[in-house]
């Protein structure tokens, strides 16, 4: 019982710290308006990741391009990882550092947003996918670790969260992410806050 209260303290702890933390909390909040601005003109949202942070990357494109809280039209967003047959070709042909990069080449364009997701911040392919982004005009927002690694210096919108501990960053990672599905929401739609 006690080390299931460490961790559940553990993860409570590290959302006070974001709680606390002014910058970080006006990252999300530039991030969801950066995300908004970009659906107003016809841009489209993508996200990536590896292991756990892909299906957080598949978790909130589903939110965004399902629903939230209300029912709405479609938002259009994507995790890049979802066809396997890309996939595992890419992987084979070119090497799994290049699987999101060619992606990213390929199918975005100035002013799409990408969201890379990795707790090290330092996941080659989400690296080199950034690194293709900047040189379209593509935004990026980076959700890491408090250390960001090359993906920090990358990030137009830059979400580090406070703790190294990969299942503590993760559940972070889902809790501001649904927090920009709900801002995003709110305001693409004009919307008011549930529960307000």
């Amino acid at each position: 019982m006690e080390k299931i209260r460490s961790i559940l303290q553990a993860s409570i702890q590290t959302k006070q710290l974001i709680l606390q933390d002014e910058k970080l909390l006006d990252q999300v909040n530039r991030s969801a308006q950066c995300i908004t601005q970009a659906f107003q003109q016809k841009k489209r949202l993508y996200l990536c990741g590896n292991g756990g942070s892909a299906a957080d990357a598949q978790h909130l494109a589903a939110e965004f391009s399902g629903r939230f809280y209300t029912d709405r039209k479609a938002l259009p967003a994507e995790a890049l990882h979802v066809n396997s047959s890309y996939l595992t070709a890419v992987a084979n042909d070119y090497g799994y550092d290049l699987v999101y990069a060619r992606l990213v080449e390929g199918i975005t364009e100035s002013g799409d947003v990408l969201i890379g997701l990795s707790t090290s911040g330092n996941s080659p392919n989400v690296v080199k996918a950034f690194e293709s982004a900047r040189t379209l005009g593509v935004i990026t927002i980076g959700f890491t670790g408090e250390a960001g690694g090359k993906m920090k210096a990358l990030s137009d919108y830059w979400i580090g969260i406070p703790s190294n501990d990969t299942p503590r960053i993760q559940e972070a990672h889902i809790t501001l992410g649904h927090i920009l599905c709900q801002l995003v929401e709110e305001s693409f739609f004009q919307l008011n806050a549930p529960n307000s």
